[in-house]
């Protein structure tokens, strides 16, 4: 017991270290490894669920495990469902004689797959997801693997966590930063303030129900903005917007001679 205990503390060690600064992908990757080492499935599989109804299969060690989360999203019941409803965990101990989930046992069964462990990747403000393992043979799984299986979906929920939050900060930086270089393009072309080149695209943004976000990469990579009716007026803005939006000298020239 004691060499065991060892083991699982070096293991859980060992996935600290290699969920620290990776991303979204390679933390569930990293995850996925690590179940199907420290759990001894015969496959792992993370699912992702958005809002109240959408679940996704995130990662699988297999693509058998896509196919069987399909099968729950399909019937609306079965372990992950039932996890991500008002369940910490469930284990499946046999899907040919499973009776809570009576349909999906019988698809899963058919699959190949007799048990399942199925347990809630969660923080303190909100559930992210299932962590789920899977096994050819019944009875695979006990409270011990339901243990083991927990503290690994802590782990995973905190690194997911941790892993969104940088992401989104440096999308957040980088649109800031991209939206700082066409409206530097706005001022120097047409003359305008900082807040006169926002404008500009901020109001873009809005006619044309583009993001702003989209409107500056646009025009920092092709120096114009897309092709749009753009309602003429005096001011600047509306000026900048008009000749940004304008045909180049040449296309304007032929089309006119078509006419």
């Amino acid at each position: 017991m004691g060499t065991e205990r060892d083991r699982y503390a070096e293991e859980f060690a060992e996935l600290a270290l290699a969920l620290h600064d990776v991303t979204v992908e390679e933390t569930v990757e990293k995850v996925l490894e690590f179940t199907l080492k420290a759990i001894g499935c015969d496959f792992a599989g993370v699912i992702f669920v958005h809002g109240r109804n959408l679940i996704e299969t995130a990662a699988a060690t297999d693509p058998i495990v896509a196919k069987l989360d399909a099968v729950q999203m399909e019937l609306g019941e079965g372990p992950d469902v039932s996890v991500l409803e008002n369940r910490l965990s469930v284990i499946v101990s046999d899907t040919r004689v499973e009776s809570r989930w009576p349909n999906w046992g019988a698809r899963v069964y058919d699959a190949g797959i007799r048990s399942l462990l199925s347990v809630r990747m969660y923080t303190d403000d909100e559930t992210m997801g299932t962590l789920n393992a899977y096994s050819r043979k019944p009875d695979a799984f006990d409270i011990d693997d339901q243990a083991v299986a927990h503290i690994l979906a802590r782990h995973a929920a905190v690194a997911l966590g941790n892993a969104r939050k940088i992401e989104n900060l440096w999308l957040a930086v980088d649109a800031r930063k991209r939206i700082g270089q066409a409206q530097g393009i706005l001022m120097e072309r047409f003359d305008l303030t900082a807040d006169q080149a926002f404008a500009v695209l901020l109001r873009y943004s809005q006619d044309n129900n583009v993001k702003l976000r989209t409107v500056a990469d646009r025009l920092v990579e092709t120096r114009e903005l897309p092709m749009a009716s753009v309602p003429r007026a005096t001011t600047a803005r509306s000026d900048a917007e008009n000749r940004l939006a304008a045909p180049p000298a040449d296309e304007a020239d032929a089309q006119s001679a078509e006419a």
